[in-house]
């Protein structure tokens, strides 16, 4: 269950709360899960995307957040990347757990950074700034809204992070993230 604001943080949450509500994620970065994740989003094995969506929606509390949820944006890839994949793993995904909910024009990936992998953890900050941005004709969607923020993985954080702060600057009440997998 998410924690609500003030119980069981952290001293560093409770002084600079993060940019997500919450975060939820279905299993583990490890294998056997990342070998398929890996697959998924860079071998083209796009029929899995259906099998994440189930495990992801028999995930408690993941069932609450699609339904309250005013739209689930999924994390927009650098257009260079998208170009090279032939597809966003994140918006097939959004796409599968809720049809009519998903937005792929409200979060927009306006810089190219370097694959997150490559880097350390506070170059991966510094990378993603001003890459994401709303689009400027669809704030009002944004203003007071609970949003679900779709993404395959989460390591750091730091690109969930950096498109929640984007997507929170433009007036969102509410930022779930849902990713398949987060690292330890």
């Amino acid at each position: 269950m998410p924690v609500p604001t003030g119980v069981g943080q952290c001293g560093a949450c409770i002084k600079a709360a993060p940019p997500l509500d919450a975060c939820l994620a279905a299993v583990t970065y490890a294998f056997p899960w990342s070998d398929l994740i890996v697959g998924y989003k860079f071998h083209h094995h796009t029929g899995l995307c259906h099998a994440f969506a189930l495990l992801l929606r028999s995930t408690p509390w993941v069932e609450p957040a699609l339904d309250a949820a005013h739209a689930v944006v999924p994390m927009p890839l650098a257009r260079a990347r998208l170009q090279t994949r032939g597809f966003n793993q994140a918006l097939l995904l959004a796409k599968q757990l809720a049809p009519d909910k998903t937005d792929a024009r409200l979060l927009l990936r306006i810089k190219d950074t370097p694959p997150q992998t490559s880097l350390q953890r506070e170059q991966r900050l510094d990378s993603l700034k001003d890459a994401f941005a709303v689009d400027p004709l669809r704030v009002a969607r944004i203003k007071g809204a609970r949003l679900v923020l779709v993404d395959d993985v989460m390591t750091s954080g730091a690109s969930l992070y950096a498109a929640a702060r984007v997507l929170r600057a433009a007036g969102a009440a509410h930022i779930t993230g849902l990713v398949i997998a987060r690292t330890e």
